[in-house]
């Protein structure tokens, strides 16, 4: 029987090794050698990638090449545990972070069956690896976090920029189909033309032949061009520097500021610690106040008593001036 029971503020046993463990596994991941380590295994990983590419290289060295491929697949494998092992007293804030999740899922589908018998599959995988480097690089994060955030303004975008294109290759049909059949012959070729045209590929010579056929195709040229080209390609623009904007304040939100004080360790850092409440003024006696009072008052008579006399005697008053109190009558 126990007779030294545990004190009830104690952390239970599984609770206490699971907060051990997560600490060991988060120095670790926090480590600057780690991240550089898998930042080299992601390189090696795109090199090799690259190397199959060579038909040669690939037959000589397809041994060799199969095992790299096996020890990448360990190490990630061993990366992705050592980070679940760092949330193991936060089981939850691991799959909130969304490059936890990608990372995850490119590793465990190369467990399976189906992905590793499908070798475009599997090699489209091995491909997607490569993208993971955007977890050490915060600038190319910031810059994947702000196209993503983009794409509803882009599909706005593509919507009136197609609604144009629409337009303006109606309007070439009906003018241009006969003189130009080529270009102009059917929707489908003027919306490849207008597209063209957009990135100011083959202006001048489109607009040298609209104006064999009449003078006022230079309007139709000039208006899609200034729409097209200049204003729809400046509100894309403004789309992305405003969602890179907004891409990085998320992420200087998100990181942690080094020069920000911490909090004390008996206050949690969300409650705010309470401030101090101001001791109350002592409220004066108001018979002491009177006494002091008087006391002061009668040592201004008594100064007053002894530099009147030396006065007097020195200024002798006149005939009308009035006669000076005695002391009596003055302290009465």
């Amino acid at each position: 029987m126990n007779d030294h029971p545990a004190p009830t503020g104690a952390m239970p046993r599984p609770r206490a090794l699971r907060h051990a463990l997560a600490q060991r596994a988060r120095a670790l991941t926090e480590a600057r050698w780690f991240a550089l380590s898998v930042f080299a295994l992601i390189i090696a990983n795109a090199v090799l990638l690259g190397a199959e590419t060579y038909s040669g290289l690939a037959r000589e060295w397809h041994h060799w090449l199969h095992l790299a491929e096996h020890l990448c697949i360990a190490a990630f494998t061993v990366e992705i545990a050592v980070r679940v092992c760092a949330h193991a007293d936060r089981p939850r804030d691991f799959f909130r972070d969304p490059w936890n999740l990608f990372d995850m899922a490119v590793v465990a589908c190369a467990f399976l069956p189906l992905v590793r018998e499908n070798t475009t599959v599997l090699r489209l995988l091995r491909l997607a690896r490569v993208l993971r480097t955007a977890r050490f690089l915060p600038q190319l994060r910031i810059v994947i976090v702000a196209v993503a955030r983009s794409l509803p303004g882009t599909v706005s975008f593509l919507l009136v920029g197609a609604l144009l294109l629409y337009l303006y290759a109606m309007v070439g049909w009906v003018f241009f189909s006969e003189a130009n059949p080529g270009q102009y012959g059917s929707l489908g070729r003027a919306v490849l033309t207008l597209f063209l045209l957009m990135t100011l590929d083959g202006l001048g010579d489109a607009v040298h032949a609209g104006l064999e056929i009449s003078r006022w195709s230079i309007v139709y040229y000039a208006s899609y061009v200034l729409i097209a080209s200049f204003v729809l390609v400046n509100v894309l623009i403004g789309v992305v520097i405003s969602s890179l904007e907004e891409a990085r304040e998320l992420e200087r939100e998100q990181s942690p500021t080094p020069d920000a004080p911490s909090a004390p360790a008996s206050v949690p850092p969300s409650i705010p610690a309470p401030a101090p409440i101001p001791a109350p003024a002592p409220v004066p006696d108001p018979d002491v106040d009177l006494r002091t009072r008087i006391a002061i008052a009668r040592k201004a008579l008594d100064d007053l008593e002894a530099v009147l006399p030396p006065f007097l005697a020195a200024h002798p008053p006149g005939p009308a001036a009035a006669p000076v109190p005695a002391r009596d009558t003055a302290r009465s």
